[in-house]
C-alpha cells in the first residue's frame, strides 16, 4: 500500500470524530509489531521516530526512516511516518529528504514569545517543503530536560499560538506525563473540550502510555485527535524479553526472544487502537 500522509490521516479522524494513534518506534521490531497490530483491527496508524530514537541510531535518521517506509509499503492498512519531538532544526530539515510526511517541532521549553518565533519559522519551512507540522504549548511532564510538570495549556493562549504560528496541529498539556509505565494519569476532560472549541487545528495528546484506555476513549470524544504512544510499547517488549530469557537462560539467538516481544507489541497496539478509534460515546 502506498505511504499515507499524516495530515490526511489526522484530518480523516477528525472528520469522523474519532482518534488516530501514533506509535513511537525505536527498532525494526517496534515498527513491525505496530503495523501487525494495526492490520489485526483494520485501523490506519502513524509510525513516529523521535529525536531521541535518532540519537540512539548514532544520529542518523535515514536508516530507520527507510526501514519504517519499507514496512509501511507492505502494510494492509494506511501507514504514515512522522518525526517526533524535534528540537534540532537540522534534524527537522533532514525530514524533507526522507519519506516522512510530518514532524512535531518542540520549542515548548522556551518562553511563550520565543516558542512562537521558533515554531513559526519551523512551520513556514515545513510548509515550503511539503511537511505537516505539529507543535506544543504547555508542558507535558516527564520528558527529561524539556518539560516542567503540572503546567496546563490555556485555551485562549492556544488559539493565539496557532494563529501566530500557522501550525497544523497542537500538542496540549491536559494531565498526561511522558514515560509513565503504568496507566494512572487522569486527564482534564473539561479542559480538552474547551481547547477543542477554541483551537481550529487538531489536538494531540502526548504521554498517552500513562493514560488508561477508557480515559483515552473519553479524551477522543472530548476533542483529542492524534494520540501519541511510546512507553507502553517498550514496557511490552522489555517485559516479554525478560520473561522469555528468565525461562530460557542459556539462549543466545535474539530471534527467539524478539519474536514474542514483537507479538506482544502487536497485541498492545491492537488493544490501544480499538480504544482510540472506536471510543464509547
Amino acid at each position: 500500500m502506498p505511504l499515507a500522509a499524516t495530515g490526511e490521516l489526522v484530518g480523516q479522524a477528525r472528520e469522523r470524530r474519532t482518534g488516530i494513534a501514533a506509535f513511537n518506534v525505536i527498532t525494526l521490531e517496534h515498527a513491525e509489531g505496530v503495523v501487525r497490530g494495526a492490520e489485526s483491527v483494520a485501523a490506519p496508524v502513524i509510525l513516529q521516530i523521535s529525536q531521541n530514537a535518532v540519537k540512539f541510531h548514532n544520529g542518523h535518521l535515514a536508516p530507520l526512516a527507510a526501514a519504517c517506509a519499507a514496512i509501511a509499503r507492505t502494510a494492509g492498512v494506511p501507514v504514515a511516518l512522522h518525526l517526533d519531538h524535534v528540537e534540532d532544526t537540522g534534524l527537522l530539515h533532514e525530514a524533507a529528504h526522507t519519506d516522512l510526511s510530518s514532524a512535531m517541532f518542540d520549542a515548548s521549553a522556551l518562553d511563550y514569545d520565543s516558542n512562537v518565533a521558533a515554531t513559526r519559522a519551523a512551520a513556514r519551512w515545513a510548509h515550503d517543503h511539503g511537511l505537516w507540522l505539529e507543535a506544543e504549548l504547555g508542558a507535558v511532564g516527564g520528558k527529561e530536560g524539556a518539560h516542567a510538570p503540572g503546567v496546563r495549556t490555556d485555551p485562549a493562549e492556544a488559539a493565539a499560538f496557532v494563529a501566530a504560528t500557522e501550525v497544523d496541529a497542537l500538542a496540549v498539556a491536559v494531565g498526561s506525563t511522558h514515560a509513565m509505565t503504568t496507566p494512572t494519569a487522569r486527564l482534564d476532560h473539561d479542559l480538552i473540550a474547551r481547547l477543542a472549541g477554541a483551537v481550529p487545528v487538531p489536538l494531540v495528546l502526548h504521554g498517552s502510555s500513562g493514560v488508561a484506555r477508557d480515559e483515552l476513549g473519553l479524551a477522543v470524544t472530548r476533542g483529542m485527535v492524534k494520540i501519541n504512544i511510546g512507553t507502553a510499547l517498550n514496557v511490552a517488549l522489555t517485559g516479554e524479553v525478560r520473561e522469555w530469557l528468565a525461562a530460557n537462560p542459556a539462549a543466545v539467538d535474539p530471534r527467539k526472544y524478539l519474536a514474542p516481544a514483537r507479538d506482544r507489541i502487536a497485541e498492545v497496539t491492537s488493544a490501544l487502537l480499538t480504544a482510540i478509534t472506536t471510543p464509547s460515546r
